[in-house]
């Protein structure tokens, strides 16, 4: 690359661009935790089902769709940052190639 110093892929540590990328940036912190939740609800809903308690337990998985939806849409919208940032970076360096999607 002609432009080590500004690439946002860090190359020394990693052969995939996004390698660690949801948990070292911070902003993904609420959708990491709302899979979380929505993991832990799952576990408590199907346990309340399992155990008689019809109520809690429907209340809980649809807390569980509801926080899982809301932490996967967070990451997405995250990696799709991260994404738009490396479709400027290569705008700005276009003597570089483009990066292909990663996903």
């Amino acid at each position: 690359m002609s432009h080590p110093g500004r690439d946002p892929v860090d190359h020394e540590r990693t052969t995939h661009r996004h390698a660690g990328e949801s948990l070292t940036d911070g902003t993904n912190a609420p959708g990491l935790l709302g899979v979380a939740a929505g993991v832990a609800a799952l576990i408590v809903g199907l346990l309340a089902l399992a155990t008689g308690h019809t109520g809690v337990g429907a209340a809980s998985v649809l807390v569980s769709a509801l926080a899982a939806t809301a932490g996967v849409a967070w990451l997405t919208l995250a990696h799709r940052r991260v994404r738009d940032a490396e479709l400027a970076w290569a705008a700005r360096n276009a003597d570089d190639r483009v990066p292909p999607p990663s996903s």
